[in-house]
């Protein structure tokens, strides 16, 4: 048996800071709703959290992705490549969300016609087979950059209530922008998914940043790259727009670790100190 510590190296108010003796695993990142660790361990090494099975990259960095209404604590298990095995439960810190009303959207987005949920189930699919494969790039371990600066007028989490009727919460940051500002992918990786015009998220762009990890950006009026193609930060990748289910132009940026729905917001710097160069 291995005799090492779980480092958790302080990255946000919401990290668990304690040591634990688990296989020489090394894990960074904030352990709260929405948070996006990366671990670094043996390669060859087995990993699962909650039951969703880990990819592993041949130089042993993973990611582990906690859920906007993640529970108060996950079991993660890792098997060695000696045969070693360790159980361990995460803690993972609860957040408060907000609540937001916008009124305005048209009534058809509100109640899909029958072709429009046809669209809307074959948008799904899309999306779906557009994260199934899981690429093989460590990207995902950051650093991660804002796409474009602006306000921020939406967040993570945040409860929705459209003409005064509660919906799904929030699962992106969105920055506002006039239409037709550039904006590149915030790390490197590749386009899994180049849509013009999705019924709720309009102009659409899937970049996988590896094993498990991706973004979304919605709401584009321009998309500037195709299916397949290897894009860097200040790599001009769209142009914001007002498309889909959007009440004006802006940036929906959105994160998934696998299905799970990761805050963009925990894995930049504040916008300020991190201006980005588009070319």
């Amino acid at each position: 048996m291995y005799k090492v510590f779980l480092l958790l190296w302080m990255f946000s108010p919401w990290l668990c800071a304690d040591e634990l003796a688990i296989a020489g695993i090394t894990l960074k990142g904030p352990f709260t709703q929405g948070g996006l660790v990366i671990g670094h361990g043996q390669p060859g090494t087995e990993i699962s959290l909650d039951g969703q099975k880990v990819s592993v990259s041949e130089q042993g960095l993973f990611s582990l992705g906690f859920d906007r209404d993640a529970p108060a604590t996950m079991p993660l298990s890792l098997n060695l490549p000696d045969g070693s095995q360790f159980d361990h439960k995460l803690s993972i810190a609860r957040r408060e969300y907000q609540m937001q009303r916008i009124e305005g959207i048209a009534k058809k987005i509100m109640s899909p016609s029958p072709q429009a949920l046809k669209r809307i189930r074959a948008d799904s699919l899309q999306v779906r087979q557009a994260r199934a494969e899981i690429q093989k790039r460590e990207d995902f371990a950051g650093p991660f950059v804002w796409p474009l600066t602006g306000p921020i007028t939406g967040v993570f989490g945040s409860q929705r209530v459209y003409n005064g009727e509660p919906k799904r919460p929030h699962y992106g940051v969105d920055v506002a922008a006039p239409t037709g500002t550039p904006l590149s992918t915030p790390a490197p990786g590749v386009v899994t998914l180049a849509h013009d015009d999705m019924f709720y998220s309009g102009g659409t762009l899937i970049i996988d940043h590896g094993y498990g990890v991706s973004s979304t950006l919605m709401h584009l009026s321009k998309v500037l790259v195709n299916v397949g193609d290897e894009v860097k930060p200040g790599d001009i990748v769209a142009e914001v727009g007002a498309t889909g289910r959007a009440t004006g132009p802006h940036l929906d940026w959105r994160m998934n670790w696998y299905q799970s729905r990761i805050d963009p917001q925990l894995l930049v710097a504040p916008m300020a100190a991190n201006p980005q160069p588009l070319h």
